[in-house]
């Protein structure tokens, strides 16, 4: 491929809508995000229906954002690239359906991109390209998972969480602390007026040297904390509640909750990095946005002697510009899909 290649990306997974377009997988013209945060703010979650409605409302203004801040026109793109798996149903279809009808339209090929393996790839935006074989760390609101990376397009799943990802987590947890939604950038920020040694929250490694994750039992560490244990448990001891705590004390709570995650998540990338002989360590996913993990990281990165890389804040979100960017890797293998694509929930195996 002797001219540069413009892929279109188009993410829509969760409760962002984004369009990107990227340059050869690297250099990124454009990446519009239209964020749903304050729609789904009042329910502590992201609603399914709510966000496909949203997506369908905000997917052709991204995709003209995009073109028009790129500075391209449709004759320029290259490809069409779109995230199909995983992700909620009704949103991805959504996505699908734009990049379709684009490829379609332009007569370009359509490229099939899967969203965690896509994190994967952030940090190689707008950066040199990874030194393989990668550990790579995904943590996020719907995944937390290790992958030995060999390639842009060859991923190993290495290990996954058996109950809630690291980013439910915080945002269960940011619940319980009435800190508001959504739960990462908020413990993170409370978290450094914080003591991370206050209270020992449990760690759960599981047996062996599992490299799968567990946080339900961290989660109910924190609840149990904060309001007691339920009386039937405690001689029918009264329930409190965060009310009863002052600032400081929910500081405390967020910083040694915080300290628990990025202990498990750092002690299981250390596994997974041996395991594989990794010359590089990656982290994606909107966690890889946490300062304690990024710091916690870049201690063990040195440690082991890998190099490491951490995406830039605004690619650690969901974003486009990660699915144009795997996307060209998938176009120079010649890994195009058809007009039938469908869209899955789920990983397929």
């Amino acid at each position: 491929m002797t001219q540069p290649a413009h892929i279109l990306g188009i993410e829509t997974s969760c409760d962002e809508t984004s369009c990107a377009i990227v340059t050869d997988g690297r250099r990124v013209l454009s990446n519009v995000v239209a964020s749903q945060v304050d729609l789904h703010a009042r329910y502590g979650g992201v609603v399914p229906e709510i966000a496909s409605r949203a997506h369908i409302e905000a997917v052709n203004g991204v995709i003209e954002a995009a073109l028009r801040d790129s500075g391209l026109r449709s004759a320029d793109i290259a490809a069409v690239a779109v995230t199909h798996e995983p992700g909620l149903i009704g949103s991805l279809l959504v996505g699908l359906m734009a990049a379709k009808t684009l490829a379609w339209a332009w007569d370009v090929p359509l490229l099939a991109v899967n969203h965690v393996y896509a994190h994967a790839y952030s940090a190689a935006l707008e950066a040199e390209p990874i030194e393989y074989p990668a550990a790579a760390l995904i943590c996020s609101g719907g995944h937390t998972a290790l992958y030995r990376c060999l390639a842009p397009t060859r991923m190993e799943l290495l290990g996954s969480t058996i109950d809630d990802a690291a980013g439910e987590a915080f945002d269960k947890v940011a619940c319980i602390l009435n800190l508001g939604y959504p739960g990462g950038p908020v413990i993170d920020r409370v978290a450094r007026e914080g003591n991370p040694a206050a209270v020992r929250f449990p760690r759960s490694l599981l047996a062996g040297q599992s490299l799968d994750f567990s946080f339900s039992g961290l989660k109910t560490s924190v609840l149990y904390h904060v309001r007691g244990v339920p009386g039937a448990l405690r001689d029918r001891q009264p329930a409190r509640g965060v009310e009863a705590l002052s600032p400081r004390q929910v500081a405390d709570v967020a910083a040694s909750f915080q300290a628990a995650v990025v202990d498990v998540l750092g002690i299981k990338l250390r596994r997974a990095a041996k395991l594989i002989g990794a010359r590089s360590l990656v982290l994606g996913g909107g966690v890889s946005a946490n300062s304690a993990l990024r710091a916690a990281v870049t201690t063990l990165a040195g440690k082991l002697g890998c190099a490491l890389r951490l995406p830039e804040l605004r690619f650690c979100v969901d974003n486009a510009a990660m699915v144009a960017g795997l996307g060209y890797h998938y176009l120079l293998a010649g890994r195009t899909a058809g007009l039938d694509l469908e869209a899955h929930a789920t990983v397929r195996r």
